[in-house]
């Protein structure tokens, strides 16, 4: 995955799928079954989850910056009970109350992220008429009004926001790419296993033909006396012990490729026949530059720097808690009338300012406390990252030096199923005309058979070392750039 490219993504999944719709048989690369598990397995759908997830709080984040609208009201309201009511001189008595009422708001509000408060602008009207013998209305309006809240000592929520959720969602974006990797692993892993036991049955049927033939002229030479009944017998059980490793190796395959399917989301009713891969890049890595790849794009170095912002805010809110002034202000117009035009006439000042004080006199220590407490977590969260970001970078050393040193054994073990498959056919020969007996025959086919399925394990080694580097990375240092992806158009699908 180098970019999700979606037109790319839909073309490359339709033509799989319409080979699967003909016959029913998929010859399957190793390239198509990664493409594969990343749109449609189980591991993807939940990784985009999760994006999604991510997505839309940071959203949310960005739209509580923004100025809101709202519109409050109550239409109609209508009262006919009884209330008590206290007299002058302090005796109470019942009074009916009759009226309908209508009102209605609009407000503008705006978080103001700079100091931690909130300014609201707002217009509204009430009506009230009274109902019974002494019938009326009454409008009051309060043409403009604004309101401000501001913390004045504590911490202001909004500046932490600004700082923490960009770096929060630059992590989700980071942990997505990293899942789809993931996802890649996955499929290459289960990918092999299938071509292993492709392979498994492949050497089982090739092992039942050879031994079938060698106990056909393991007879005739028993009849001309050029070897004993003990070999003649060795051979046919051979061939029946072949029979045996066909059978186990057809059930062994049917249950890897049933793996794959599951995962890659196909039919129960798809054959996949799995493509080994014939070549491999050839190069090497450095690991300063992969460590540089590293640190720039994995999900590591966003969430160490989220949890050190969100210790920090911690230690802040602690502080901020040991004493609270909080101002209120409200200032604006108000009319009353019992008409509609008149209420807007004569006008009024409508003004409310309130200082709100919380000052600790004696708490034994408790919000003194509380600021230790966060420093000392700030502090354990500086040393676990720091170990983390050490961790990290010895991983990376130890992938780049697997990956180096795989190149290697990759070739070894290539050159030596070429020599193992030459040498057990050469055996076959020497059997036949008596010069090897049944004992390096056997030795040469089990050779032959272990040097195949090494070097079948040491290309998964490669591609699972090269690809374990990418998911660190985010970078294919194969085409030489950054993975990316669209994540507007990811995240609305």
């Amino acid at each position: 995955m180098k970019k999700l490219y979606p037109t790319a993504i839909l073309l490359s999944l339709s033509l799989l799928l319409h080979a699967a719709n003909e016959d029913q048989h998929i010859r399957l690369t190793l390239k198509e079954a990664i493409l594969l598990a990343q749109i449609q397995s189980v591991d993807a759908a939940v990784a985009l989850n999760e994006l999604k997830t991510s997505y839309w709080e940071y959203r949310t984040h960005q739209a509580d910056q923004l100025p809101e609208i709202n519109f409050t009201g109550t239409l109609p309201s209508y009262r006919n009970n009884y209330n008590s009511h206290q007299q002058s001189d302090g005796s109470y008595t019942y009074v009916q109350n009759n009226y309908m009422g209508l009102n209605g708001k609009i407000s503008i509000n705006q978080n103001i992220a700079l100091t931690g408060g909130s300014v609201s602008f707002n217009t509204s009207l009430d009506f009230t008429r009274q109902l019974g013998k002494n019938s009326y209305n009454e409008y009051m309006s309060i043409p403009f009004g604004v309101t401000l809240e501001q913390p004045v000592f504590g911490v202001n929520n909004h500046k932490w926001r600004r700082r923490i959720e960009p770096v929060r969602y630059k992590e989700a974006k980071a942990a997505y790419i990293e899942s789809v990797e993931d996802v890649t692993l996955s499929a290459i892993t289960y990918f092999f296993n299938l071509l292993q036991a492709k392979e498994n049955l492949a050497i089982a049927n090739q092992n039942l033909e050879n031994a079938i033939k060698l106990h056909d002229i393991a007879i005739a030479k028993r009849e001309i006396g050029h070897i004993s009944e003990i070999e003649r017998m060795q051979l046919e059980l051979s061939a029946l012990q072949a029979r045996g490793i066909v059978t186990e190796a057809r059930s062994n395959l049917n249950a890897r490729m049933f793996q794959l399917r599951s995962f890659l989301g196909l039919s129960e009713q798809d054959l996949i026949d799995p493509v080994l891969p014939e070549s491999v890049p050839s190069f090497r890595m450095v690991y300063h530059d992969v460590l540089e790849k590293a640190q720039e794009n994995n999900s590591l170095a966003q969430n160490i720097l989220r949890r050190q912002l969100e210790a920090d805010y911690a230690v802040a809110t602690a502080k901020g808690n040991q004493r609270t002034v909080n101002l209120y202000a409200s200032i604006g117009y108000t009319g009353k009338d019992p008409t509609l035009e008149k209420a807007y006439d004569r006008l009024k000042g409508n003004q409310i300012v309130e200082v709100g004080v919380s000052v600790p006199i004696l708490d034994w220590g408790k919000r003194k406390g509380k600021v230790k407490v966060a420093e000392s977590n700030r502090e354990v969260i500086l040393s676990r990252t720091k170990q983390e970001q050490m961790n990290f970078n010895q991983n990376i050393f130890l992938l780049v030096e697997n990956f180096n040193n795989q190149a290697g054994q990759l070739e070894i073990a290539g050159q030596a199923d070429i020599i193992a498959e030459k040498r057990y056919k050469t055996s076959i020969e020497t059997f036949m005309i008596g010069k090897i007996n049944i004992l390096d025959l056997n030795d040469a086919q089990r050779s032959k058979d272990e040097a195949k399925l090494k070097h079948i394990q040491e290309l998964f080694r490669y591609w699972n070392y090269f690809y374990n580097i990418r998911s660190v990375t985010l970078y294919d240092f194969i085409a030489g750039n950054s993975l990316e992806a669209d994540f507007e158009w990811i995240v609305k699908q």
